[in-house]
């Protein structure tokens, strides 16, 4: 993709404590590869700490804390997995309100791994085709949704993958759905 095919967009990359890094970083750097501005959101002061598939990971800053944030200032919202940070994101309503918000405005969201959890209890799941971590599906078919076990899916503004292995995909199609709703183009 061209560098500059996302400038001007913002993307808002909501995570807490426990986010896999490796489904922040890679996505991140393909955004902002892309030529869009992308900041960290969080319920947390200071820093977020990574997990590293079996282990803690890197800390990094938090730039926006969720409780001064505004949903009008980003374009796109970003939202990783990792088990322990949807789980603790989907607790506060604060985060399931910022998350939620993205849906009620049509604007475009990006899902990996168990970060449906978050999407889930935004309300946002019904009658929407999905993918995410296996262990999601009961939980997703519950709430509505379509789940089915593809590398990535684009349902209207949602994208969603299941795995690090499929970040690939999942930046492409990140970029092609926010370079479409740039142009006012909506997805099919």
């Amino acid at each position: 993709m061209a560098s500059d095919t996302l400038n001007g967009l913002k993307v808002a990359i909501l995570i807490t404590d426990g986010f896999e890094q490796v489904e922040m970083t890679e996505p991140r750097k393909a955004l902002n590869e892309a030529g869009a501005e992308t900041q960290i959101v969080s319920p947390k002061d200071g820093a977020v700490k990574a997990w590293k598939f079996t282990e803690w990971g890197d800390e990094f800053p938090v730039e926006v804390p969720l409780n001064t944030v505004r949903p009008d200032d980003y374009d796109a919202l970003l939202l990783p997995g990792g088990v322990i940070n949807p789980d603790t994101l989907r607790t506060i309503p604060a985060a399931v309100a910022f998350a939620k918000s993205f849906f009620d405005d049509g604007k475009p969201v990006a899902s990996i791994c168990h970060g449906p959890w978050t999407i889930i209890e935004a309300g946002a799941a019904r009658g929407r085709r999905l993918t995410s971590w296996p262990s999601l599906q009961t939980d997703l078919r519950n709430a509505g949704a379509e789940w089915v076990d593809e590398q990535v899916v684009v349902d209207g503004n949602l994208v969603t993958s299941r795995k690090p292995d499929d970040i690939p995909a999942f930046n492409r199609a990140v970029i092609t759905l926010l370079a479409s709703a740039r142009r006012g183009v909506r997805p099919a």
